[in-house]
């Protein structure tokens, strides 16, 4: 069943691909993969290496942080190959033994994207024990004209609401690990993204974030921008 949603999803991803330059296919939780004409990159793979069978190899692997929802070792050294380049928080890096690690706030040219490093973090004090300052990172990648911001895990912090330009925008909203949707939505009110996906919404109790109800009613007042809903916890 899971590779049959994968093999949909992914049709569908090539035909959006062939009216926009930048597609995104959802592969579970915070797993994804981005495909351009020139481009595959795979965010935070985890899983089972079966579910990247229909995908291209990466040219690239982006790491948020070590969390087990986020980074695999074992299946980063089956989906990688000798092109691939891995970039990601330094703690990955290390644990890796290989890969570009780039700081809060550090930049990386990349495969001709300019990969800029966001702080992800927990702000509010019975949660800062998740996420703590200055380990994990969001991501802004500039991929040809258009801004792909992933949060990683984090809060509704400064640093998110103070970004410019983003044409996309992947926003965790899951409980107590990073926000509710009442602050995700306040942060993207704050930023205003074009695009906007909802992803890493899995509470800590197994249930999910109301994403189609409550998220789309707190952004109803703002309607230029477009949350779309991917097949991110399919069975």
């Amino acid at each position: 069943m899971r590779t049959i949603h994968i093999l949909l999803m992914y049709l569908l991803a090539s035909g959006i691909q062939a009216q926009s330059k930048i597609s995104f296919t959802a592969v579970e939780h915070a797993s994804f993969v981005i495909q351009t004409s020139e481009l595959v990159l795979y965010v935070d793979p985890v899983g089972n290496v079966e579910d990247y069978s229909l995908f291209p190899a990466p040219d690239i692997i982006l790491i948020t942080h070590a969390h087990g929802d986020h980074f695999n070792s074992t299946l980063i050294k089956t989906l990688e190959t000798e092109k691939t380049k891995i970039v990601a928080n330094t703690e990955v890096v290390e644990k890796l033994g290989k890969g570009h690690a780039l700081k809060n706030g550090e930049v990386y040219f990349c495969e001709k994207i300019k990969i800029e490093a966001i702080p992800a973090y927990n702000s509010t004090p019975e949660r800062q024990k998740f996420h703590p300052t200055g380990v994990g990172n969001g991501y802004v990648l500039n991929i040809g004209k258009e801004r792909v911001y992933i949060s990683g895990d984090t809060e509704d912090i400064p640093e998110m609401r103070k970004l410019k330009d983003i044409d996309h925008a992947f926003v965790c909203m899951n409980l107590p690990y990073t926000m509710s949707v009442e602050q995700a939505a306040s942060a993207i009110a704050g930023f205003r993204p074009r695009n906007v996906y909802p992803y890493h919404y899995r509470n800590q109790d197994g249930s999910y974030s109301d994403v189609q109800g409550k998220l789309k009613t707190l952004l109803s007042k703002y309607p230029k921008i477009k949350i779309h809903y991917l097949a991110w916890y399919v069975k």
